[in-house]
């Protein structure tokens, strides 16, 4: 009788994938931190904020990892040894015998906004509109924007913006024109603080309107992190002023730009004049009362007044369309009606510019803070109802069945981008997620009223939902009513 063995079956080896977990900075290990910053990992993301004043670019690492290797690139990668500059993303990577995994890390500097330091000689406060005080500001750039010194004067600016909020806007001028924050060189830039505007982007989306439009030029604008004295003042949008400039409102020496302004906005060295229907200042070219430059604006816009409310007003020769450039007027008309922009209207920072022997143009862009519906006191908080066809001008213009073509042309560009304009929204409040928290805890917004708010919610993204509603609703109803018009 034959009795058969039995072979042993080998069972191989069970290899676990190789992983990286437990990810932080031990103040241990990193003398500038006052705590341990941990980080969190999902989906192969590592990611964390540090807090402000961090030195990214030497920060040393601690993790637990299950492989042979840790690496960045070729890098071996010790925990609580290795120091690194974390002001990119790093890449991971950790590895076995059959096995590469790779993370992601992203060590977040405050909010992941450029910072903004602004220091005041003798730490002092920023008290005046008329008076600049000296200091130096400083830009931590960290991811996309280059680092700056450079000494500057700052002021404050703005009309219920300075006085009736405690986060104040200002405007500073560097010694020297200067980049800033990736934006061309410069000497004036303003700070907007955007206090009644919670979202803080009705601003930013006005703005991406304008650089799709006809409009010569509108300012470009950053998010920043400002802190004044050391002391954290709130996220700003800084952008570039509205002035005369080769790349700003570039209508030469001899060129000039207007504002459309109220009295009470006046102050004593302002050099303005009344038309028939506004009061105008004459922000460039510096001039003087009487003087020929002075004349010249005057009566040209005189004369365009006469020739739009005259009886020939729709002649293309001898009417208002010898006068103004028409894509211009359409463009400015159109984005500030979608924004039904309050001031936009017949009040302030109506902005035209003209270079002699050419014609008047709108524009640029400016002061939407209170658009978008973000007004308790006047109709433009509703999104039905025309607000800017109000405005004397285009009242009349509206009477031209040329002009309204245009604008009904025209408002089929914009509306046909109103998903890229909901794009550019999401975008902006993801780019905000951090610091629109950081403003909130240093200003308190979030389910308080702020003048002039019409409603107010408990969380940004409830703000940023509705100014979407709001934008979609709006846009509906100027698409039913310019089809029917």
């Amino acid at each position: 009788m034959l009795i058969g063995g039995c072979k042993k079956t080998e069972t191989p080896d069970i290899v676990s994938d190789p992983i990286i977990n437990n990810f932080a900075f031990l103040s241990e290990h990193n003398p500038g931190l006052n705590s341990n910053i941990y980080l969190t990992e999902i989906s192969g993301s590592i990611t964390g904020r540090l807090p402000y004043k961090t030195d990214m670019k030497n920060l040393v690492a601690s993790f637990n990892s299950f492989g042979s290797n840790v690496t960045i690139g070729s890098s071996i990668q010790s925990s609580g040894i290795t120091p690194n500059d974390f002001t990119n993303i790093l890449n991971y990577e950790v590895s076995n015998v059959s096995k590469d995994v790779k993370y992601d890390v992203d060590a977040i500097l405050f909010t992941g906004l450029p910072i903004v330091e602004l220091n005041i000689e003798n730490n002092s406060d920023i008290v005046s509109k008329e008076e600049y005080i000296s200091g130096e500001s400083i830009v931590i750039g960290g991811r996309g924007f280059q680092n700056f010194e450079g000494e500057m004067k700052i002021r404050g600016r703005g009309h219920s913006t300075w006085g009736l909020h405690p986060k104040k806007p200002y405007q500073m001028k560097l010694d020297e024109k200067s980049e800033f924050l990736g934006m061309p060189e410069g000497k004036k830039w303003i700070f907007l603080a955007e206090y009644s505007d919670k979202t803080l982007i009705r601003t930013r989306l006005a703005f991406e309107m304008g650089y799709l439009s006809n409009l010569d030029w509108t300012p470009r604008c950053r998010y920043a992190e400002v802190f004044i004295n050391n002391s954290y003042n709130g996220t700003y949008n800084i952008t570039e002023k509205v002035e005369e400039s080769s790349s700003r409102v570039n209508v030469g020496d001899d060129g000039y730009l207007l504002e459309i302004d109220t009295p009470d906005h006046l102050d004593e060295e302002d050099i303005y004049f009344n038309s028939y229907k506004f009061l105008y200042q004459i922000k460039e070219p510096s001039t003087t009362y009487n003087s020929p430059e002075y004349e010249y604006i005057v009566d040209y816009i005189e004369d365009f007044e006469s020739a739009l409310f005259g009886g020939n007003f729709k002649d293309p020769i001898t009417g208002y369309r010898s006068y103004i450039d028409v894509e211009s007027f359409v463009d400015w008309y159109l984005i500030n009606e979608i924004a039904k922009n309050v001031d936009a209207r017949a009040y302030s920072s109506i902005y035209l510019n003209l270079v002699p022997g050419e014609k008047l143009k709108m524009g640029p862009l400016w002061d939407f803070d209170l658009s978008f519906g973000n007004v308790d006191y006047a109709d433009s908080q509703y999104t039905d109802g025309f607000w800017i066809k109000y405005n004397s001008y285009f009242t009349r213009l509206f009477q031209d069945p040329y002009f309204v073509s245009q604008v009904k042309d025209r408002f089929n560009f914009f509306n046909d981008k109103r998903d890229y304009f909901l794009e550019i929204i999401d975008t902006q409040q993801h780019k905000l997620r951090f610091a629109q928290e950081e403003n909130d805890l240093r200003w308190d917004l979030y389910g308080n009223y702020v003048w002039p708010n019409p409603i107010y919610f408990e969380t940004h993204i409830e703000e940023v939902n509705h100014l979407k509603m709001w934008m979609i609703d709006r846009f509906n109803w100027l698409e039913e009513t310019f089809d029917n018009m």
